[in-house]
Protein backbone atom coordinates (compact mmCIF):
# COMPACT_ATOMS: atom_id res chain seq x y z
CA UNK A 1 0.00 0.00 0.00
CA UNK A 2 1.81 3.39 -0.92
CA UNK A 3 1.44 5.87 1.55
CA UNK A 4 -0.38 9.34 0.79
CA UNK A 5 0.01 12.09 2.62
CA UNK A 6 -1.99 15.53 2.97
CA UNK A 7 -0.29 18.39 4.40
CA UNK A 8 -1.99 21.78 5.50
CA UNK A 9 0.43 24.51 4.76
CA UNK A 10 -1.93 26.87 6.36
CA UNK A 11 -1.46 29.56 3.70
CA UNK A 12 -1.68 33.27 5.41
CA UNK A 13 -2.93 31.23 8.69
CA UNK A 14 -5.93 29.82 6.37
CA UNK A 15 -7.07 26.38 7.20
CA UNK A 16 -7.94 23.88 4.00
CA UNK A 17 -6.74 26.20 1.32
CA UNK A 18 -3.73 24.84 0.21
CA UNK A 19 -2.57 20.97 0.27
CA UNK A 20 1.12 19.63 -0.36
CA UNK A 21 0.75 15.93 -1.29
CA UNK A 22 3.02 13.52 -0.37
CA UNK A 23 3.21 10.09 -1.80
CA UNK A 24 5.80 7.26 -1.81
CA UNK A 25 8.14 10.35 -0.43
CA UNK A 26 7.55 12.59 -2.99
CA UNK A 27 6.23 15.92 -2.55
CA UNK A 28 3.80 16.94 -4.87
CA UNK A 29 3.00 21.19 -5.39
CA UNK A 30 4.54 22.13 -1.97
CA UNK A 31 3.00 25.00 -1.85
CA UNK A 32 4.24 29.02 -1.22
CA UNK A 33 7.61 29.48 1.09
CA UNK A 34 5.73 32.05 3.27
CA UNK A 35 4.13 28.77 4.25
CA UNK A 36 7.26 26.70 4.20
CA UNK A 37 7.70 25.96 8.15
CA UNK A 38 4.09 24.27 8.65
CA UNK A 39 5.81 22.23 5.75
CA UNK A 40 8.82 21.29 7.08
CA UNK A 41 7.82 20.88 10.17
CA UNK A 42 5.45 17.78 8.44
CA UNK A 43 8.09 16.59 6.72
CA UNK A 44 10.53 16.32 9.75
CA UNK A 45 14.42 15.31 8.49
CA UNK A 46 14.10 12.86 6.25
CA UNK A 47 14.60 14.21 3.06
CA UNK A 48 12.07 13.67 0.32
CA UNK A 49 12.56 11.13 -2.77
CA UNK A 50 11.77 14.15 -5.01
CA UNK A 51 9.54 17.36 -5.75
CA UNK A 52 6.66 16.89 -8.39
CA UNK A 53 5.38 20.54 -9.53
CA UNK A 54 2.18 20.35 -11.22
CA UNK A 55 2.98 24.19 -12.37
CA UNK A 56 5.26 27.17 -11.48
CA UNK A 57 2.22 29.39 -9.88
CA UNK A 58 4.09 30.57 -6.35
CA UNK A 59 0.90 29.17 -4.48
CA UNK A 60 1.99 25.88 -5.36
CA UNK A 61 5.42 25.93 -6.75
CA UNK A 62 7.00 28.92 -4.22
CA UNK A 63 9.00 26.75 -1.67
CA UNK A 64 10.65 24.48 -4.35
CA UNK A 65 13.83 26.45 -3.44
CA UNK A 66 13.58 26.51 -0.10
CA UNK A 67 13.31 22.20 -0.04
CA UNK A 68 16.31 22.06 -2.33
CA UNK A 69 18.31 24.39 0.04
CA UNK A 70 17.22 22.04 3.03
CA UNK A 71 18.28 19.06 1.17
CA UNK A 72 20.71 20.50 -1.75
CA UNK A 73 20.47 16.88 -3.64
CA UNK A 74 16.67 16.84 -4.05
CA UNK A 75 15.26 17.13 -7.40
CA UNK A 76 12.47 18.68 -8.95
CA UNK A 77 10.22 17.63 -11.48
CA UNK A 78 9.06 20.65 -13.92
CA UNK A 79 7.54 20.94 -17.56
CA UNK A 80 9.84 22.23 -19.89
CA UNK A 81 7.69 25.53 -20.05
CA UNK A 82 8.04 26.09 -16.17
CA UNK A 83 11.57 24.94 -15.99
CA UNK A 84 13.46 27.89 -17.21
CA UNK A 85 11.55 30.05 -14.04
CA UNK A 86 12.74 27.74 -12.08
CA UNK A 87 15.46 27.96 -12.09
CA UNK A 88 15.82 31.72 -12.81
CA UNK A 89 12.72 33.08 -11.29
CA UNK A 90 13.44 36.99 -12.00
CA UNK A 91 11.03 37.57 -14.22
CA UNK A 92 8.45 35.14 -12.84
CA UNK A 93 8.82 37.67 -9.46
CA UNK A 94 9.00 40.82 -11.32
CA UNK A 95 5.45 39.45 -12.71
CA UNK A 96 4.19 39.08 -9.92
CA UNK A 97 5.54 41.78 -8.11
CA UNK A 98 3.56 44.11 -10.54
CA UNK A 99 -0.05 42.23 -9.03
CA UNK A 100 1.07 41.85 -5.44
CA UNK A 101 3.47 44.93 -5.01
CA UNK A 102 4.21 45.15 -1.42
CA UNK A 103 2.28 42.18 -0.50
CA UNK A 104 5.14 39.72 -2.16
CA UNK A 105 6.81 39.01 1.05
CA UNK A 106 3.79 38.44 3.03
CA UNK A 107 2.19 36.34 0.95
CA UNK A 108 4.80 34.18 -0.75
CA UNK A 109 8.05 34.51 0.78
CA UNK A 110 11.47 34.52 -0.52
CA UNK A 111 11.48 32.72 -3.98
CA UNK A 112 14.67 30.92 -3.97
CA UNK A 113 16.16 29.63 -7.59
CA UNK A 114 16.27 26.09 -8.09
CA UNK A 115 20.13 25.30 -9.15
CA UNK A 116 19.64 23.81 -12.92
CA UNK A 117 21.47 20.27 -11.64
CA UNK A 118 18.35 19.84 -9.57
CA UNK A 119 15.76 19.97 -12.08
CA UNK A 120 14.07 17.06 -14.01
CA UNK A 121 12.68 18.40 -17.21
CA UNK A 122 9.91 16.78 -18.09
CA UNK A 123 9.73 16.83 -22.14
CA UNK A 124 7.83 14.06 -24.52
CA UNK A 125 11.06 13.38 -25.68
CA UNK A 126 12.50 12.45 -22.40
CA UNK A 127 10.49 9.23 -20.86
CA UNK A 128 10.59 8.54 -17.19
CA UNK A 129 11.68 5.46 -15.80
CA UNK A 130 9.36 2.53 -14.85
CA UNK A 131 11.38 2.51 -11.70
CA UNK A 132 9.71 6.13 -10.89
CA UNK A 133 6.37 4.77 -10.91
CA UNK A 134 4.85 7.68 -11.93
CA UNK A 135 2.92 8.92 -14.70
CA UNK A 136 2.92 12.51 -16.47
CA UNK A 137 1.35 14.40 -18.71
CA UNK A 138 1.23 17.65 -20.16
CA UNK A 139 -2.29 19.48 -19.17
CA UNK A 140 -2.16 22.87 -20.42
CA UNK A 141 -5.99 25.18 -19.80
CA UNK A 142 -5.33 26.62 -16.54
CA UNK A 143 -1.15 27.40 -17.17
CA UNK A 144 0.67 26.47 -20.33
CA UNK A 145 3.14 25.08 -17.83
CA UNK A 146 1.01 22.51 -16.40
CA UNK A 147 1.37 18.58 -16.23
CA UNK A 148 -0.46 15.52 -14.37
CA UNK A 149 0.90 12.78 -12.20
CA UNK A 150 -0.67 9.41 -11.95
CA UNK A 151 1.19 7.68 -9.28
CA UNK A 152 0.51 3.98 -10.75
CA UNK A 153 0.39 1.94 -7.47
CA UNK A 154 -2.13 4.14 -5.90
CA UNK A 155 -4.01 5.05 -8.88
CA UNK A 156 -4.52 8.31 -7.52
CA UNK A 157 -3.99 11.36 -9.82
CA UNK A 158 -2.42 14.26 -8.62
CA UNK A 159 -3.87 17.52 -10.72
CA UNK A 160 -2.45 20.73 -9.46
CA UNK A 161 -5.51 23.26 -10.60
CA UNK A 162 -6.87 21.43 -13.89
CA UNK A 163 -8.71 19.75 -11.76
CA UNK A 164 -10.36 22.78 -10.11
CA UNK A 165 -10.73 23.63 -6.65
CA UNK A 166 -12.78 22.14 -4.69
CA UNK A 167 -13.02 22.57 -0.57
CA UNK A 168 -14.92 20.61 1.68
CA UNK A 169 -18.62 20.35 0.90
CA UNK A 170 -18.65 23.55 -1.45
CA UNK A 171 -18.49 23.89 -4.90
CA UNK A 172 -15.86 22.48 -7.47
CA UNK A 173 -14.86 25.90 -9.52
CA UNK A 174 -12.27 26.45 -11.81
CA UNK A 175 -9.56 28.70 -10.98
CA UNK A 176 -9.01 31.46 -13.84
CA UNK A 177 -5.98 33.78 -13.41
CA UNK A 178 -3.82 35.56 -16.35
CA UNK A 179 -2.45 34.75 -18.24
CA UNK A 180 -2.18 31.35 -19.60
CA UNK A 181 -6.62 30.47 -19.34
CA UNK A 182 -7.25 28.78 -22.43
CA UNK A 183 -10.83 26.91 -22.16
CA UNK A 184 -10.65 24.53 -24.78
CA UNK A 185 -7.32 22.79 -24.03
CA UNK A 186 -8.45 23.11 -20.29
CA UNK A 187 -11.89 20.74 -21.40
CA UNK A 188 -8.87 18.52 -23.11
CA UNK A 189 -6.79 18.08 -20.48
CA UNK A 190 -9.99 17.03 -18.05
CA UNK A 191 -10.54 14.34 -20.72
CA UNK A 192 -7.19 12.90 -20.56
CA UNK A 193 -7.86 12.71 -16.84
CA UNK A 194 -11.04 11.31 -17.30
CA UNK A 195 -9.14 8.88 -19.96
CA UNK A 196 -6.38 7.62 -16.96
CA UNK A 197 -9.59 6.41 -14.64
CA UNK A 198 -7.46 7.00 -11.43
CA UNK A 199 -9.04 5.98 -8.54
CA UNK A 200 -9.08 9.43 -6.93
CA UNK A 201 -7.90 12.91 -7.61
CA UNK A 202 -5.42 14.68 -5.17
CA UNK A 203 -5.15 18.39 -6.14
CA UNK A 204 -3.88 21.02 -4.32
CA UNK A 205 -7.01 23.61 -3.59
CA UNK A 206 -8.18 21.12 -1.38
CA UNK A 207 -7.54 17.46 -1.14
CA UNK A 208 -8.39 14.09 -2.23
CA UNK A 209 -11.78 13.02 -4.19
CA UNK A 210 -12.76 9.62 -4.89
CA UNK A 211 -15.97 10.41 -6.72
CA UNK A 212 -13.59 11.32 -9.80
CA UNK A 213 -16.20 10.98 -12.95
CA UNK A 214 -18.44 13.24 -10.82
CA UNK A 215 -15.90 15.71 -9.85
CA UNK A 216 -14.60 15.88 -13.58
CA UNK A 217 -18.02 16.14 -15.11
CA UNK A 218 -19.28 18.95 -12.71
CA UNK A 219 -15.72 20.73 -13.60
CA UNK A 220 -16.23 20.60 -17.22
CA UNK A 221 -19.88 22.11 -17.04
CA UNK A 222 -18.04 24.80 -14.10
CA UNK A 223 -15.68 25.84 -16.71
CA UNK A 224 -18.10 26.73 -19.75
CA UNK A 225 -20.33 28.31 -16.91
CA UNK A 226 -17.55 30.72 -15.61
CA UNK A 227 -16.44 31.31 -19.14
CA UNK A 228 -19.94 32.63 -19.73
CA UNK A 229 -20.29 34.80 -17.36
CA UNK A 230 -16.93 36.21 -17.96
CA UNK A 231 -18.09 36.70 -21.63
CA UNK A 232 -21.41 38.65 -20.68
CA UNK A 233 -20.13 40.66 -17.17
CA UNK A 234 -17.70 42.82 -16.84
CA UNK A 235 -14.99 42.18 -14.00
CA UNK A 236 -16.88 44.02 -11.19
CA UNK A 237 -20.07 41.97 -12.26
CA UNK A 238 -17.93 38.78 -12.36
CA UNK A 239 -16.60 38.88 -8.90
CA UNK A 240 -20.37 39.99 -7.87
CA UNK A 241 -21.51 36.71 -8.94
CA UNK A 242 -18.17 34.31 -8.01
CA UNK A 243 -18.82 36.03 -4.28
CA UNK A 244 -22.40 35.29 -4.70
CA UNK A 245 -21.77 31.73 -5.59
CA UNK A 246 -19.39 31.15 -2.60
CA UNK A 247 -21.46 32.67 0.29
CA UNK A 248 -22.34 30.53 3.27
CA UNK A 249 -20.57 27.81 2.25
CA UNK A 250 -18.43 26.24 5.31
CA UNK A 251 -15.28 26.57 3.89
CA UNK A 252 -15.66 30.10 2.13
CA UNK A 253 -12.59 31.65 3.73
CA UNK A 254 -10.17 29.36 2.02
CA UNK A 255 -12.12 29.69 -1.06
CA UNK A 256 -10.97 32.81 -1.21
CA UNK A 257 -7.43 32.42 -0.05
CA UNK A 258 -7.07 29.54 -2.92
CA UNK A 259 -8.81 31.52 -5.42
CA UNK A 260 -9.26 35.50 -4.44
CA UNK A 261 -12.56 36.52 -6.19
CA UNK A 262 -10.30 39.56 -7.54
CA UNK A 263 -8.08 37.81 -9.28
CA UNK A 264 -9.93 35.17 -11.83
CA UNK A 265 -11.71 37.90 -14.14
CA UNK A 266 -8.74 38.58 -16.39
CA UNK A 267 -8.06 34.81 -17.31
CA UNK A 268 -11.23 34.65 -18.78
CA UNK A 269 -11.47 37.68 -20.41
CA UNK A 270 -7.79 37.58 -21.80
CA UNK A 271 -8.82 34.07 -23.25
CA UNK A 272 -12.24 35.64 -25.26
CA UNK A 273 -9.86 38.49 -26.50
CA UNK A 274 -7.66 36.16 -28.23
CA UNK A 275 -10.18 33.92 -29.55
CA UNK A 276 -11.87 36.94 -31.00
CA UNK A 277 -8.76 38.53 -32.53
CA UNK A 278 -7.99 35.06 -34.21
CA UNK A 279 -11.61 34.39 -35.12
CA UNK A 280 -11.43 38.12 -36.77
CA UNK A 281 -8.31 37.63 -39.10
Amino acid sequence: MSEHREIDVHFQGAAHAVCAHVIDGFVVDPGPESSSAALFAALGDEAPRGVLLTHIHLDHAGAAGALVRRWPDLEVWVHRNGAGHVVDPSRLVASATRIYGDQMQRLWGEIIPVPEANVRVLDEAAPLSPADGVRWAWTPGHASHHVAYLHEASGIAFAGDVAGVRIGDGPILPPTPPPDIDVAAWHRSIDLLEHWDPGAVAITHYGTFTDVAEHLSTLHGELDRWAQVARREDEAGFERELRRALAGTTEEHGYHKAMPPNTLYGGLARYWRNLDTSESR
